[in-house]
């Protein structure tokens, strides 16, 4: 597996010489485009806007413009150079309680590898956060953009998760959230006791993307009628908001079928 970024961590004093790796295998279906009247594949070309020529992507480079109009050629050398420690190091600014970091700033994985002489530094590091039960925050710089990052214990070695910022978020201000609605105890009871029947340990690998499946099943099939119209499937009705007046006996319903399930797959 190819390096995505190559560098240090920078823990007090300790550099921790690491390689970052993808933790993401992308397993989405690709679909290409056509002209929808003769079926021909559609090309996207670099033009030059005065020649009206293609351009070899070896021959095109970043540019940065200014409100004036003027502008200046942008190279890898000044990505680099722009801020050189960010670029080789991720530096540790302070470590929080695992649990304070909200999902909502998650945005993308990636393992730490510890590169040759760094492997005592980083299995150090992990234990004592695993200990503590802290995780650390830092900021990573990879190409062109500087993200804050979390680096966690992961089974036995180390991840870092690309972090959004504050101002990245949306805050929930305007959003028409219901207030002044009230439960009552035992509508709370039942969706407590609902809640806790459907309570299972985390198991990743249970969980598959079926839609893709059903896709791919559904563009087969299409291909096998060879343009002749597929067979209808059953029509799912949009779902309605259950009546508030409904609300106990839906809970009602919904836990005593759960346990006739149970039992039905205990036998």
């Amino acid at each position: 597996m190819k390096a995505i970024w190559k560098g240090s961590i920078s823990f007090g004093l300790v550099n921790i010489p690491v390689s970052l790796m993808a933790a993401e295998e992308p397993n989405e279906l690709s679909f290409s485009l056509m002209d929808a009247n003769d079926h021909a594949k559609i090309k996207y070309q670099r033009i030059n806007a005065n020649t009206g020529e293609e351009v070899a992507w070896a021959d095109i480079v970043k540019y940065y413009e200014f409100p004036d109009g003027s502008y200046v050629i942008v190279t890898d050398e000044d990505f680099e150079k722009a801020d050189p420690k960010a670029a080789k190091a991720v530096e540790i600014e302070a470590f929080i309680n695992a649990d304070d970091l909200s999902p909502m700033f998650l945005e993308k994985p990636y393992y730490l590898v510890p590169n040759k002489g760094g492997e005592k530094a980083y299995v150090l590091l992990r234990d004592a956060m695993l200990k503590t039960g802290q995780i650390a925050i830092g900021r990573l710089s990879i190409r062109t953009k500087q993200s804050l990052c979390a680096i966690i214990p992961c089974d036995e070695g180390l991840a870092l998760i690309l972090l959004r910022f504050a101002s990245e978020l949306r805050g929930m201000e305007d959003l028409k959230l219901p207030k002044n609605v009230k439960t009552s105890e035992k509508e709370l009871e039942l969706a407590v006791e609902l809640i806790n029947q459907l309570a299972v340990a985390w198991e990743p690998g249970k969980y598959k993307d079926k839609y893709s499946e059903a896709l791919m099943a559904r563009l087969r099939a299409k291909k096998e009628a060879a343009g002749k119209a597929l067979a209808d499937e059953e029509t799912i009705e949009e779902p309605q908001p259950s009546k508030v007046i409904d609300l106990m006996a839906l809970l009602q319903q919904s836990v005593e079928s759960k346990q006739k399930s149970d039992q039905a797959q205990a036998q």
